[in-house]
């Protein structure tokens, strides 16, 4: 039989026949575990797998599961503890929502250009949510505009949203009502309160804590997938620290930005770093102002800070 991991929580997981929502519980076979070794995390939420409900009494009913099926993408990220290991949070999504806000916390840009580039290497479509809005109308209404004008002219799609007021919540409910949308950020971004206003009937905050309690540590090990009563899966995620690249090479990067890619093959020299060669037509770009000096500088970091990330 085949269904979909809505719950990952260490060892444990939950399992759904997707449309149908109605979870049960299931532990991993160690073979798959061995066969899948490369990221800490051998199955993810999103993934769709097989499973068997054994025959022997004494497994408290749970479901083995025996096979991770191929993915159709993945978001995945390099522990930042400097180890080789990686970590696969989501699998098989029809888009990835990326919450930032300008302030309360502070906006880190490398930060959101590596989940960007993550995702365009690995066949996810990003939407940025910049949430807060109702903060920075009066106190910031210029970065405001300078923030959307980075990403909107690198080719994303950017919503304002406040998810204590409510604006721009009906327009973000509309684009997660079909499929499954990952939502991720730092911590602090108002995740929680997103999914909150999505859909009034959920508490993720509750949810984390009494399957911390139930499974009795590593809270911030819980990822989990919610059914939204407008339609669609939601995928909650930890609030993210660190993101590091995983399996891209320095020369492959700039492929990853849109905007570069756009006049990269103007460039007199193939292949170009962009950083210090004649004729090149990215820097060029960088001088009359089609690639922000922003976004530049995080192509650079990555390229700079090569063994810290990867």
């Amino acid at each position: 039989m085949e269904a979909t991991v809505v719950k990952n929580a260490g060892s444990h997981y939950l399992l759904s026949h997707l449309p149908q929502w109605a979870p049960f519980p299931a532990v991993l076979r160690g073979k798959v575990r061995l066969e899948r070794s490369g990221a800490t995390n051998p199955v993810a939420v999103g993934d769709r797998v097989r499973y068997e409900i054994p025959d022997q009494v004494g497994n408290d009913d749970k479901a083995v599961i025996t096979e991770v099926l191929p993915r159709s993408n993945y978001i995945i990220r390099r522990s930042t503890n400097l180890s080789r290991q990686s970590h696969v949070i989501a699998a098989n999504l029809d888009r990835a929502i990326l919450v930032v806000t300008l302030y309360f916390p502070e906006i880190k840009l490398p930060f959101l250009d590596r989940l960007l580039v993550t995702c365009e290497v690995y066949g996810v479509h990003p939407v940025i949510v910049l949430n807060k809005l109702d903060l920075y109308r009066d106190l910031a209404p210029e970065q405001v505009g300078a923030f959307c004008d980075i990403y909107r002219g690198a080719g994303y799609t950017v919503l304002e949203c406040s998810a204590l007021t409510g604006e721009g919540i009906d327009g973000l409910r509309a684009l997660c009502s079909s499929g499954t949308s990952l939502l991720s950020g730092e911590s602090g971004v108002g995740k929680s309160s997103i999914i909150k206003a999505l859909d009034p009937t959920l508490d993720p905050k509750v949810g984390l804590i009494s399957e911390a309690h139930l499974q009795g540590k590593h809270t911030t090990s819980l990822y989990e997938m919610y059914p939204l009563q407008g339609g669609g899966f939601i995928v909650d995620t930890p609030g993210l620290r660190g993101f590091g690249l995983v399996d891209l090479e320095k020369e492959e990067i700039s492929k990853y930005f849109p905007e570069m890619l756009r006049v990269a093959d103007r460039c007199r020299f193939i292949p170009c770093t962009h950083t210090h060669e004649p004729g090149c037509a990215v820097k060029q770009a960088l001088e009359d102002g089609s690639i922000s000096p922003e976004r530049y500088n995080s192509y650079l970091g990555m390229l700079e800070e090569d063994k810290k990330f990867r």
